[in-house]
């Protein structure tokens, strides 16, 4: 599938034929065979890493050398002062900034690349390195000048795209507000338009409304993109978004107070400030109006009448930072797992097999359990994001948003699918950065092997760019509308009531899986054993599994939506007593399109010994995913118990034959050695210890 293509649609996405079961494409494909039949395939490294760099290879491998030039940023972080490391985190932003890997996806005109595609490969690659880099350049570049770009019109572009592209204008994105959280509508600062000087009056009217956390704010922002109330002639029009100057030559302008928000748990070369503005007048041209204008009279104008929908259409066109946030997540992984495979790879313990020579950590079954199917997991995030960012690619390169030829459908299942890819990427970040620094033991809580910068700058990705669990009630309201034309209007209350107001059938029915799960289950033995009959390594049982858990969620959540509200309960308080359900139905649903990813990357490969690992590893990543809710899988009748017990047997061969390889997988990812930061971790020396 290629990544400068908008990929199918669920309901488009073919079923892999099973004409031979994955172990038989092992057996036949190989080259390496040993006593039992099975062919041993090796890796050609930079073959593999040519497929996961995609076509922004030459992108990537320029954020590499960025790193590497820069890798002293690292030791940096440790040693300096707060202050210090985050003047020493700006200049190297600005420092990259020069070389045009922070602004690919800004036209060309101004400085950029002309790509957007090109700038989501340039940031997840960035994630490699110093977080607080990576942090710095997502406020600056992506969020404070993806609001100009998206929002503004041309002479806002006019007016700030190539300073800021050029990093000679700093600036923040001032959105998130103490009391209001992901609620984004329901902001307290106000803009009101005051006719007779043409000008916008900001303010905070409370605490509540405060600005908080606000990336770049507490030294370095001249400039802020402020969303705000927009109020004209007493009318409220519903939250948009204004350009404010901040500070004047470093001095704070008046009418502005910032407030530095103190250490974090990390990412402490990123200067988080709190904003208040009493009664700052801005001229009515810091609108930024893509999408409403006011005009000098005090006339709302907009081409998109009603204002919920206007609202979503706009933070819609945001959606970038949330695809880059995830990618970057599934990257931090990938750095975590190189450190801890080369190091399984090496630190020798305890005589398991000959009392003259301690074991390898990675010959260990355990160590296998823990380390290979995160690695594979890796790889299914990473063919499903690069599904995300083909989809943005397409998606931003087309017609706008209220353009003719828009397609607002599309835009909506991008919204939902980059919400669910960066859920489940973040937290795989997390986990997975966990478990490698437990791996690498008491070596790993050494802050030169990188586990602790990366456990502390990753942690706030799950929260950032939306809540995890924010996220997936925004990827479970898609499902269960199908995206309607409704869509825009409705919050929580709201699609509680309009699946109410259907048949259960018919939101089953709406939802691209049910088509699905009917055309697997064509494939398949009929009757109650069909999953008893097929290949444990066939993909199309494995996405079965998958879009039956899918569909089965969906189904419940409707009934029980329907069911409460069918007996008079206030909608709230149904959706209240549902909200677990519903979001475990979104997560299956992702977890399905993740498995979708990798099944047809693998599908589209030539024969050879690449396609035959990647397949491993797809196996490995589908039936550990079944495996770990095995319990609800038995509950509803698709697992018996000794199917249950044959997956976790063929799990264990599965990372068997993955053993050998592992190292190669990692160095496939391309994470620069420099970045590695582990000297003697990564050459340790025999040992009984750690």
């Amino acid at each position: 599938m290629a990544t400068d293509q908008v990929p199918p649609i669920a309901d488009e996405i073919p079923t892999v034929q099973p004409e031979s079961p994955a172990v038989e494409r092992v057996e036949d494909d190989g080259v390496h065979a040993d006593d039992s039949g099975y062919r041993q395939p090796s890796v050609d490294v930079p073959a593999l890493r040519a497929l996961l760099d995609g076509r922004h290879r030459e992108v990537r491998d320029l954020v590499r050398a960025n790193l590497a030039e820069h890798a002293q940023v690292l030791l940096d972080q440790e040693q300096m002062t707060t202050a210090d490391f985050r003047e020493r985190v700006k200049d190297v932003v600005v420092l990259m900034a020069r070389t045009g890997q922070t602004g690919m996806g800004f036209p060309e005109e101004y400085g950029g690349g002309g790509d957007i595609g090109a700038s989501i490969a340039a940031f997840e690659t960035l994630a490699f390195g110093d977080l607080s880099v990576l942090v710095k350049v997502g406020v600056q570049f992506g969020l404070f000048g993806g609001a100009i770009l998206q929002l503004g019109t041309r002479s806002h572009h006019d007016a700030y795209l190539a300073d800021l592209v050029n990093g000679r204008t700093m600036g923040c994105f001032a959105m998130t507000e103490s009391g209001h959280g992901s609620n984004v509508q329901a902001l307290g600062t106000v803009a009101t338009y005051d006719v007779e000087t043409q000008e916008f009056v900001i303010t905070t009217p409370d605490e509540a409304s405060r600005k908080d956390y606000i990336g770049n704010a507490a030294a370095h922002a001249e400039l802020a993109v402020v969303f705000a109330q927009l109020e004209v002639g007493g009318e409220r029009h519903g939250v948009h978004a204004f350009v404010v100057p901040v500070r004047d030559g470093g001095r704070v302008v008046d009418g502005v107070r910032i407030e530095d928000c103190g250490p974090k748990m990390g990412l402490n070369g990123v200067d988080n400030g709190r904003i208040w503005f009493d009664a700052v007048r801005v001229p009515r041209t810091a609108l930024l109006n893509q999408f409403a204008e006011v005009t000098p009279q005090g006339r709302y104008l907009s081409p998109i009448d009603n204002p919920h929908k206007r609202f979503f259409t706009m933070l819609g066109t945001l959606v970038q930072g949330r695809v880059c946030v995830g990618g970057a997540g599934i990257n931090a992984a990938k750095v975590a797992l190189t450190i801890a495979t080369r190091y399984a790879e090496r630190r020798r313990q305890f005589e398991a097999t000959s009392p003259d020579e301690e074991q390898v950590l990675l010959d260990y079954g355990m160590h296998q359990r823990r380390l290979l199917p995160l690695l594979a997991r890796t790889y299914a995030l990473h063919f499903a994001q690069d599904v995300v960012s083909g989809q943005l690619h397409e998606v931003f390169s087309g017609p706008g948003p209220t353009e003719p030829g828009s397609d607002e459908h599309a835009r909506r299942v991008l919204e939902s699918r980059a919400a669910g890819t960066k859920a489940l990427g973040t937290w795989h970040a997390t986990r997975t950065i966990q478990e490698c620094r437990e791996a690498c033991g008491g070596a790993g809580y050494l802050s030169e092997n990188r586990f602790a910068a990366l456990k502390a700058d990753t942690d706030v990705f799950t929260t950032f760019e939306g809540d995890n669990h924010v996220l997936l009630q925004l990827v479970a309201k898609g499902l269960l509308t199908d995206y309607a034309g409704e869509f825009e209007d409705m919050d929580q209350l709201g699609m509680a009531r309009f699946v109410a107001g259907l048949a259960v059938e018919t939101v089953v029915e709406r939802t691209a899986v049910h088509k699905l799960v009917q055309s697997v289950r064509d494939l398949l033995p009929s009757g109650d054993t069909w999953d008893q009959e097929a290949g444990l390594l066939d993909p199309n049982y494995q996405l079965a599994m998958l879009r039956f858990r899918e569909e089965h969620m969906i189904g419940s959540v409707a009934r029980r939506l329907k069911r409460g509200i069918d007996q008079g309960m206030n909608p709230g308080a149904v959706f209240s007593r549902v909200q677990d359900h519903v979001i475990a139905a979104a997560r299956a649903h992702t977890e399905r399109l993740v498995l979708e990813a990798f099944v047809a990357k693998v599908a589209e490969l030539p024969d050879g010994d690449l396609k035959v690992t990647l397949n491993l590893l797809c196996d490995l990543h589908a039936l550990t995913t079944i495996e770990a809710d095995r319990a609800w899988f038995m509950e509803h009748g698709r697992l018996s118990s000794a199917r249950s017990k044959a997956i976790s047997r063929e799990v264990n061969a599965l990372c068997r034959k993955i053993r050998p390889l592992a190292v190669d997988l990692v160095d496939a990812f391309g994470v620069p050695e420099e970045m590695l930061r582990s000297p003697e971790l990564l050459s340790w020396p025999v040992g009984s210890d750690g």
